[in-house]
């Protein structure tokens, strides 16, 4: 449910199975939440066409996108997002072989011909630098920021580390940065909070990259899931049409995820919807 920008400091109680990954799965006990209004504001990324933003408000803040409206007409298509996360300081982790990418659920998604936006830090980009350019180079897939270093921008947030509001910014920044170097083209000027978790000064403080903040409507379930059944249920029960889905693209905190989109795509196709980018949904059409 979209609500008035004007509620900006409405109450979001999250679930323990939040799809958020790099600390422990805790609850925040308030959110302040921005709504989107009307409009759109695009800036082509260096190899993509344009990507529908929405219109910033009066008041300055960075606009947030959950889902594309509801109701009677709505064309049924939902869009599957993946959140690349590796937190800044797990590079020993990284270096010791956990694994926090997962390459065989984007193999998966390619072979079902599913479109998705990968949500991807900067500190993944760098890690998996082929891989990101991979993503970032292929139709089927968009790049949308999900910050540098994977700490919060507003707590409590599960544990998360967090960033400082002087430093909010240059850590979005970075991260768009991270993305040029390894040769990403499909770039989306969408960002995602760790954890989801953000305030109205965090909207502020990233007001001037231009971004619009993506949140979802259904949650997964898949950090930290081992029943790939389960999370299935979780999707397939909460899709509507002008649904976004938050999983994971992280194998050492996700790992059933490929699994369950083996499930999820068919069932959903099977009720007639189609999969598409965040893009697709803002602008209110279909192409996948």
């Amino acid at each position: 449910m979209i609500i008035s920008v004007r509620r900006l400091f409405a109450v979001v109680v999250l679930g323990t199975v939040l799809a958020a990954c790099g600390g422990a799965r805790e609850t925040p006990d308030q959110r302040e939440k921005a709504t989107p209004r009307a409009g759109s504001d695009p800036r082509v990324a260096p190899g993509a066409a344009p990507a529908p933003q929405l219109a910033r408000p009066r008041s300055g803040l960075t606009p947030v996108f959950e889902r594309a409206p509801a109701g009677k007409g709505a064309p049924k298509t939902v869009a599957l997002t993946f959140d690349a996360d590796m937190t800044a300081d797990q590079g020993p982790r990284a270096a010791r072989g956990e694994r926090f990418d997962n390459p065989e659920l984007i193999s998966t998604l390619q072979r079902l011909k599913v479109p998705a936006t990968i949500f991807m830090t900067g500190r993944w980009a760098e890690e998996y630098p082929a891989q990101a350019k991979a993503i970032g180079t292929d139709p089927l897939f968009e790049i949308a920021n999900h910050s540098y270093s994977h700490h919060a921008f507003a707590a409590p947030c599960y544990g998360l580390p967090t960033v400082g509001q002087d430093a909010m910014r240059a850590d979005v920044e970075r991260a768009f940065s991270a993305f040029r170097t390894v040769g990403a083209e499909r770039v989306v000027p969408y960002f995602r909070f760790p954890g989801g978790c953000y305030d109205t000064t965090a909207l502020r403080a990233i007001a001037p990259t231009g971004v619009t903040a993506v949140q979802w409507d259904v949650v997964s379930g898949d950090a930290f899931a081992t029943d790939a059944d389960a999370v299935a249920e979780q999707v397939l029960s909460g899709v509507t049409p002008g649904s976004v889905v938050v999983m994971h693209c992280t194998r050492s905190a996700a790992p059933v995820t490929e699994q369950a989109i083996r499930t999820i795509v068919p069932k959903l196709r099977e009720r007639g919807y189609r999969m598409v980018k965040v893009s697709d949904v803002m602008r209110g059409s279909a192409t996948g």
